[in-house]
């Protein structure tokens, strides 16, 4: 019922977030994400969004919440140079609910010298727990891309968890916690040119050595995109791997240019 509101209001889907809604009018641009029963808006020209509020109160029962400063466990802050998004709130909660809220800090989320491997000696632990850890830290790497390819590394052992594998994933909290501020920072007037990062290590799993590709990629100044994730194929080669990664990078660089 709503996709059908807003497109009978002369809005457009998104080409690949059919989520996105677009309205143009003129030279003024409105955008609408929708997320289950949760709408964000915005606009070049404050009266499309006066329109759109309108419109939607008088044919939804909906409240208005106002700027947005809050959304899906994001923090956003918006000031006249830019926009600041990150997660301290849901990271001190999720501190409280594993008990580490009186950990040391760590400089670093992984030691350069941590090669982890399912540890088939070791002493097993809590599934549940440490797939729960697992899923949180995913979730707040949605504003903290530094603790992207430690936690993808760590989530490679949920099946059988052992003491040193939560002790890397603990490791990652206390880093945390000591840069619980940093976020995702967004300027106003930036440049719209799309540039694109990648890298990869050589044979890094110690198990089936695949290879591991890591992506970012930048609207100006702006992080807009990134993922670390192991290759599907064992590389017989650094140019191979690089190849692979390249590929990768390029796909990601074509479906933001749709």
């Amino acid at each position: 019922r709503l996709s059908k509101f807003l497109l009978e209001k002369e809005f457009t889907k998104g080409k690949v977030d059919t989520t996105l809604f677009i309205k143009r009018k003129m030279n003024d641009i409105l955008l609408a994400q929708i997320y289950v029963d949760d709408i964000i808006f915005g606009a070049t020209n404050d009266y499309l969004c006066k329109e759109f509020s309108n419109d939607m109160q008088s044919e939804f029962e909906i409240s208005m919440m106002g700027e947005l400063n809050f959304f899906l466990g994001l923090q956003i802050r918006q000031t006249k140079n830019g926009i600041f998004i990150n997660q301290s709130k849901y990271y001190k909660d999720l501190l409280k609910r594993f008990g580490m809220e009186n950990a040391k800090p760590m400089a670093t989320p992984m030691s350069t010298a941590c090669y982890l491997d399912k540890d088939e000696g070791g002493k097993s632990v809590d599934i549940k727990r440490y797939r729960g850890m697992i899923g949180s830290l995913l979730y707040l790497s949605a504003s903290r891309p530094n603790i992207m390819f430690s936690v993808c590394l760590c989530a490679r052992y949920q099946s059988n968890p052992k003491e040193s594998h939560l002790s890397a994933m603990k490791r990652i909290k206390r880093y945390l916690l000591g840069t619980i501020n940093l976020g995702l920072w967004y300027p106003k007037n930036m440049s719209f040119n799309l540039v694109g990062y990648s890298d990869s290590n050589f044979v890094g799993c110690k198990i089936d050595r695949k290879s591991t590709s890591g992506t970012c990629h930048f609207i100006g100044s702006a992080l807009v995109s990134w993922h670390s994730k192991k290759q599907n194929r064992v590389a017989l080669s650094t140019a191979e791997v690089e190849y692979i990664d390249a590929r990768s990078y390029c796909a990601q660089i074509l479906w933001m240019k749709q």
